[in-house]
């Protein structure tokens, strides 16, 4: 599987060791920040989100200081499901009932936690089932058919 990962300054610490943590057969691609120089986090969101949306790369992992701004701007990106993956459990709900495939992260967050996350993230599986209508349902919004 194919990962894009990205951060911006508070996330490039965690982004520098995930990186190591996947860093199996070359499926990992750093889209930046590539310093602690302060940055704005958009650029980097886009960037993955983008790269996931293309069908480049399965999924995405972005870290932030909260991890909410980058999951709200990868959001914006069309065929995009980020989520914040909080715990293990929401990280692996995140695509086992809504198909996401980008988890957003805070670097305030303990990194050994965030490795159970992205594990978690990168391991589950769409259920489909009775949460494909309301994928569906999502794709319609983002397409503005919803009424």
């Amino acid at each position: 599987m194919k990962i894009a990962i990205g951060s911006d300054h508070r996330g490039f610490r965690y982004k520098t060791e995930l990186m190591k943590y996947l860093s199996i057969n070359n499926i990992v691609k750093d889209f930046g920040t590539f310093s602690e120089e302060s940055c704005d986090y958009p650029d980097f969101a886009y960037k993955v989100a983008k790269a996931v949306a293309s069908g480049r790369y399965k999924r995405g992992i972005l870290i932030c200081g909260s991890g909410n701004g980058i999951c709200i701007a990868a959001n914006k990106v069309k065929g995009i499901r980020a989520a914040l993956g909080y715990s293990e459990k929401a990280a692996e709900f995140a695509v086992r009932h809504n198909n996401a495939n980008i988890i957003c992260f805070s670097e305030d967050f303990s990194l050994k936690n965030i490795k159970k996350s992205v594990k978690k993230f990168l391991f589950a599986e769409f259920e489909s089932g009775r949460h494909l209508k309301r994928v569906k349902k999502i794709k319609e919004i983002e397409r503005g058919n919803k009424k």
